[in-house]
């Protein structure tokens, strides 16, 4: 990190702040099995069973033997590994107006944010089943040959409802266009309650088809087509080994620095409480 360019000139009392999205994928995950990852080691072993047979039962008669229980295991790892590292040489720390130290560590957490928040995407758009990945929707728009944006909310909808995929706390990602096809629906906007015209001014920003909507810059993209990816908390978890923040003055410098560093991981659990859909806007 240089900041040269800006001896010996006076500094601005303020500083000209990135326009940094946010990052909201961790909203489709859940933190089940974080604590045992922090305490224990860099994977936890995830163990579910098998559905249990019913058979019919006649009376005075011999019931079969007790079978025995299906078992699966899957395997959360700390997969990512992330890090910053800067530093404020004390001649420009004596020249500065402005909080660059302040401004920079938000910078810094940011990236680590944006970092974990593309990764999360990529492991949601990997993790949904073939059985569960709509056909693509080529042009979505408001034209009278394009498809529908909320309707496709709709179908997302119904193939989780298919898989006994629980109702609460579902949720759908969408990239800024979509979200603004939706806005001229009706359908969307006009969910009369008080709570959906709150969610409309922030993250989320609504609620439709039973999904809770937001919207994201970090939506898994190839060219111009994006998928759109539904589901609900239950069918991933995530998890952060170290999260740490360590300031420090460098042996060979007069400096100030500060470094960072995320160890995390992901797994999808349940493939079939996800779906998703390629979408490319209407020109």
């Amino acid at each position: 990190m240089t900041i040269d360019n800006l001896n010996p000139t006076l500094w601005a009392g303020r500083l000209l702040a990135n326009l940094n999205d946010m990052h909201l994928y961790k909203k489709g995950f859940n933190t089940d099995y974080e604590g045992e990852i922090r305490a224990k080691g860099d994977a936890v072993k995830i163990n579910s069973i098998g559905r249990v047979t019913v058979s019919t039962y006649t009376k005075n008669s011999t019931i079969s033997a007790p079978e025995t229980l299906d078992d699966a295991q899957q395997i959360l790892r700390i997969t990512e590994s992330d890090y910053f590292n800067f530093e404020i040489d004390d001649v420009d720390k004596a020249q500065q107006t402005p909080k660059i130290m302040e401004a920079a560590m938000f910078e810094a957490a940011w990236a680590l944010a944006d970092a974990t928040d593309t990764f999360l995407a990529g492991e949601l758009e990997a993790g949904v089943q073939t059985a569960n990945i709509l056909t693509a929707a080529t042009s979505v728009g408001t034209g009278p040959t394009d498809d529908d944006a909320y309707e496709i909310l709709v179908d997302l909808g119904v193939r989780l409802d298919e898989n006994n995929v629980p109702d609460v706390a579902r949720y759908v990602f969408v990239p800024p266009w979509y979200h603004g096809v939706l806005l001229k629906d009706n359908r969307f906007v006009s969910f009369g309650t008080d709570k959906n015209r709150a969610n409309l001014r922030g993250a989320p920003i609504g609620e439709a088809a039973g999904f809770t909507v937001y919207r994201s810059n970090n939506v898994p993209v190839s060219g111009l087509a994006y998928t759109i990816i539904a589901g609900y908390t239950g069918a991933a978890t995530f998890a952060a080994q170290i999260d740490k923040v360590e300031p420090f003055r460098p042996p060979d410098t007069f400096s100030d620095a500060v470094k960072g560093l995320h160890l995390y991981g992901a797994k999808v659990t349940r493939p079939y409480a996800l779906a998703s859909v390629v979408a490319t806007q209407a020109t």
